[in-house]
């Protein structure tokens, strides 16, 4: 069932199936190289004002859809969903909103912090970008997050919730995305 798997953590990525691997210093370079070999079809606009988590969820399923040869582009919708997990829900981006509204005297935050309040915003910003039509949301369990996570994605393809499943681990420091399809 799992016919794609893309991970990112701190200076490495790849993808599992394909066996591609890629070191790096930044994002901005490895976005930029990402675009050049054609594992990202576009630029993720706005990618400079995403979070560290949203960041990550991004390349991770641009990263999981190369190694399932799921072809994205611009403007086409998908019939693909996508799940997410973590421990700390969006508490790294909570709390920089936080500073940023005591930072301002308490009368206001910015709104580019307080979009990622939320634990669910990488992964909207991942369905806007790849054109994900699919179910989108965010599941947090305490014992197994991630076989859970599994589980519940797997789940989804047998009961046509959707064709593909993208099933994303991921925090502020490094994510992994599993591409679920039922095998034929």
């Amino acid at each position: 069932m799992i016919k794609g798997h893309g991970w990112i953590k701190e200076g490495q990525c790849g993808c599992s199936q394909k066996g591609l691997l890629w070191q790096y210093t930044d994002l901005r370079s490895l976005c930029a190289e990402l675009l050049e070999c054609a594992v990202l079809a576009y630029p993720v606009e706005n990618f400079a004002r995403f979070d560290a988590a949203s960041r990550l969820v991004a390349i991770s399923v641009a990263l999981a859809l190369n190694d399932a040869s799921i072809p994205y582009s611009k403007g086409k919708k998908q019939d693909i969903g996508i799940l997410g997990t973590n421990t700390d829900g969006a508490l790294d981006s909570n709390l920089s909103y936080f500073r940023d509204y005591v930072a301002a005297g308490r009368k206001l935050g910015r709104g580019n912090f307080f979009i990622y309040t939320l634990a669910s915003s990488p992964l909207a910003e991942s369905a806007i970008h790849f054109g994900l039509q699919g179910p989108a949301f965010y599941m947090r369990n305490l014992e197994n997050p991630e076989e859970n996570l599994l589980a519940q994605g797997e789940l989804m393809v047998r009961n046509k919730a959707a064709q593909t499943i993208l099933a994303v681990s991921f925090g502020t420091k490094e994510a992994a995305c599993k591409c679920i399809q039922e095998t034929i």
